[in-house]
């Protein structure tokens, strides 16, 4: 998988450029590898009305499930650095009802990164159903 890391990265990078963040002015681009071997990518989408606001994470994830896939082997999150790259907690839970666990990269743009996982970053996730 490590070609695989270092392309999901570039994609990420390069989502990360056509981010509309006119409001806080912090760009940030998501690119989410397929079990399939696909790769989906999104970039923040800043609203006026904020709360309408939508992460890169949540667009790579909405674009590849539109597309008919449900089953995730890793996601990359860029952001002006690793440290601020983390996914929000409405991110992790919406990635949570597809990936029991899920490997993520957080890199900056000028290549710091932290390597994590789903679980670390939500270890008690809310689900109804037990077998998803």
């Amino acid at each position: 998988m490590n070609g695989d890391v270092e392309f999901l990265i570039a994609s990420a990078l390069a989502a990360r450029q056509k981010a509309y963040a006119p409001y806080s002015r912090i760009q940030f681009g998501a690119s989410l590898l397929t079990l399939s071997g696909k790769i989906y990518s999104g970039c923040n989408v800043e609203n006026a009305s904020y709360g309408l606001t939508i992460c890169a994470e949540r667009v790579a994830l909405f674009t590849a499930v539109s597309a008919g896939e449900r089953s995730f082997r890793c996601l990359v999150v860029a952001g002006q650095s690793a440290e601020n790259s983390y996914p929000c907690g409405a991110c992790r839970q919406v990635l949570a009802e597809f990936c029991g666990d899920l490997p993520i990269i957080l890199v900056g743009e000028k290549g710091d990164r932290i390597s994590t996982s789903l679980k670390e970053l939500l270890p008690h996730t809310f689900r109804i159903f037990k077998d998803r």
